[in-house]
């Protein structure tokens, strides 16, 4: 049977890919050639997560001294944001294995981690914890109708996931699962193992490639070395407000988009040879008004980098106490209410810039050949995670009145 020990992996470089190296710059741009016929014609980024595993970008967080990146957390969402500018897809679709990591390192977990050690050798992991039909989604504690039960001389784990986001692309998958005595078990399956099932049936308008459908698991056999060592995956160890890192990751990935939006803007003008005869210029170039609708989504840009990386510093403060043993909840809850408000901003701050790059393209940005619309729509799917309004009504009580923020999972 293959198991966490005995799954290869891709023949990988000797030392993962460094935080703001000319590395992860190459890699980058190789991610991010062809990346609006990809979207535009629905084919899966295979060749470009080869790539990912190749630089081992999933161990960037992993210390250098065991060999991994060495990344901060601020780098790490810096990371986000150069590759939601690159390919959003992917950025999102890598969600899930970066939080299972922190996971680990929040766990005191060592490089002798058999989880870690295939992170180190190349591997990615995603994740199957949501259910259909789950009431309120997103509480700490949830059941699982998802099961791992005894059979014949080991266990078997049979059960429906939905919003897989990344299991398409992944080499392991951990998956939540209740057990007979009514508690929740974490195991670890190689994601082609016999029995797991990948549909991609995620039909978004948006995000279209980030393999977000179904994982069904049919009498999927477990040995014992698939169970997750008696430690939860996913990054709450010590932190009041786990949910931060995975929710600052979709903003951090909005925000990229938006980068992309202002370049394209800029490029949009600076390629338009016809105007129309009542405008203020002859030249589009010296257009004013087309000066000032690149000016604005630049800005919107800017700005929301700036907020995302506030965040992230202080998400750096909150993960830093936690990983030396002093965690500080005012620091959490710091990080988890300038990443909301991150959120309330952004998502509309960047709706209305990816609309407004049809005020400076015109009819010809609204091609389809153009591919333009795609940053509205990824803009827009992402943004629905979670209701912003929400997030804002959470805000004020907490400001007004003094009222804790939510600590689930969408907040």
């Amino acid at each position: 049977m293959t198991t966490l020990e005995t799954l290869d992996v891709p023949d990988c470089v000797a030392t993962a890919v460094r935080p703001r190296s000319a590395e992860l710059r190459a890699l980058l741009a190789r991610l991010a050639q062809g990346e609006p016929d990809r979207e535009h014609d629905a084919r899966p980024p295979w060749e470009q997560f080869a790539l990912i595993r190749q630089a081992r970008l999933g161990a960037l967080r992993l210390p250098a001294a065991w060999g991994g990146g060495g990344a901060s957390i601020r780098e790490l969402f810096e990371t986000v944001l150069d590759l939601g500018a690159a390919d959003p897809n992917i950025a999102q679709s890598l969600r899930n294995h970066f939080l299972i990591v922190e996971g680990r390192l929040r766990a005191a977990a060592g490089a002798e981690d058999p989880l870690l050690a295939r992170v180190l050798g190349g591997a990615l992991f995603g994740a199957s914890s949501s259910e259909p039909g789950t009431p309120n989604i997103g509480q700490r504690e949830q059941a699982h109708s998802t099961a791992v039960t005894p059979d014949a001389d080991g266990f078997r784990l049979d059960g429906t996931k939905v919003y897989s986001t990344g299991n398409l692309y992944a080499d392991f998958i951990v998956v939540s699962a209740g057990t007979a005595d009514g508690a929740t078990t974490q195991v670890v399956v190689p994601a082609d193992r016999a029995g797991v099932i990948h549909e991609d049936d995620w039909d978004g308008i948006g995000q279209r490639l980030t393999g977000s459908g179904t994982t069904r698991f049919s009498g999927v056999r477990l040995a014992p070395e698939d169970f997750l060592s008696g430690q939860d995956a996913w990054s709450d160890k010590g932190s009041a407000y786990p949910a931060t890192f995975p929710q600052l990751w979709l903003t951090t990935v909005i925000a990229g988009i938006l980068r992309q939006v202002a370049q394209d803007a800029a490029a949009l003008v600076r390629e338009r040879v016809r105007t129309f005869y009542h405008a203020p210029a002859e030249r589009p170039v010296d257009d004013p008004i087309l000066q000032e609708t690149v000016g604005y989504i630049a800005s919107a840009a800017y700005a929301a980098e700036a907020l995302v990386l506030d965040a992230a510093d202080t998400l750096d403060a909150s993960v830093s106490a936690i990983l030396a043993g002093d965690g500080n909840p005012d620091l959490d809850a710091a990080a988890a209410l300038k990443a909301a408000k991150a959120k309330v901003v952004i998502d509309e701050l960047a709706q209305r810039a990816a609309t407004a790059l049809f005020d400076a393209g015109g009819a010809t940005a609204a091609r389809r050949g153009a591919h333009l619309d795609r940053h509205w729509r990824n803009i827009r799917t992402l943004a629905s995670h979670n209701p912003r309004s929400y997030k804002a009504q959470r805000i004020g009580a907490h400001l007004i009145s003094g009222t804790p923020l939510p600590n689930g999972a969408y907040f």
